[in-house]
């Protein structure tokens, strides 16, 4: 039995049909791992609640006629206007079967760190996310890395300071663990050094400036003896 349930009821709409759906506050989906994809709708603030709450990664269970069928999202289709979901596609999967997720990666503790306290150092995420693969069950929603020993500039977090639950491995068995997932850098020294180049550039502008004058005056002085010659003459 998966964490999160979601009532769905069966259509028979389909193509520009479907809108007439949505304007009742309908959402389509459709969820394949059968032997023929099952056309449902669900109701749309129910739907998008439970998508938020299961992150799109773990286990749901749709609920149709007093069945249970356990399910992950495949895909979420969205309106590129109106952000609004428009359709979904829903797997079936076996509460026995493995199955593969991508697990959003959450960062906690950086600001307890002392490279955050006491040195003002930024953090920058390098990996958001990565495949893991459990029975549906043990699916974690997140992964969790902890950034409160972090202290120098050059300290970082990767693969390898995850815990993976109990249940949990990599889909990758051959993943590095040495992927870095968190790295810092220094804003001041960051702003030093854009303040420093950009003196730099305003010193070599004002140098160019300053060698064309001299050319031009150069260049201007023969044809004033050039005058003054002719002049005389």
């Amino acid at each position: 039995m998966a964490e999160y349930k979601l009532k769905m009821e069966k259509r028979e709409l389909t193509g520009k049909k479907l809108k007439s759906l949505r304007e009742k506050g309908l959402i389509p989906s459709v969820i394949y791992g059968g032997k023929e994809p099952v056309l449902l709708a669900s109701e749309y603030v129910a739907t998008d609640k439970i998508l938020l709450q299961a992150g799109y990664h773990s286990p749901i269970d749709l609920e149709l006629d007093g069945k249970k069928k356990m399910a992950i999202v495949r895909d979420v289709h969205v309106d590129p206007v109106s952000r609004k979901i428009v359709n979904i596609e829903f797997q079936a999967i076996s509460a026995r079967a493995v199955v593969e997720s991508t697990t959003p990666i959450t960062v906690i503790n950086f600001e307890e760190s002392e490279a955050s306290k006491t040195y003002h150092f930024a953090m920058v995420r390098v990996l958001d996310e990565i495949d893991v693969k459990a029975k549906p069950a043990d699916l974690p929603k997140e992964l969790i890395i902890d950034a409160s020993g972090l202290v120098d500039v050059d300290d970082k977090l990767t693969l390898a300071n995850i815990k993976l639950p109990e249940g949990v491995e990599y889909s990758d068995k051959e993943v590095d663990l040495e992927q870095v997932v968190v790295s810092l850098y220094d804003p001041a020294a960051e702003a030093a050094k854009r303040e420093a180049e950009e003196a730099a550039e305003a010193a070599e502008a004002t140098a160019e400036g300053s060698d064309e004058g001299t050319e031009k005056e150069s260049a201007e002085e023969p044809a004033e003896e050039g005058e003054s010659k002719e002049s005389t003459e």
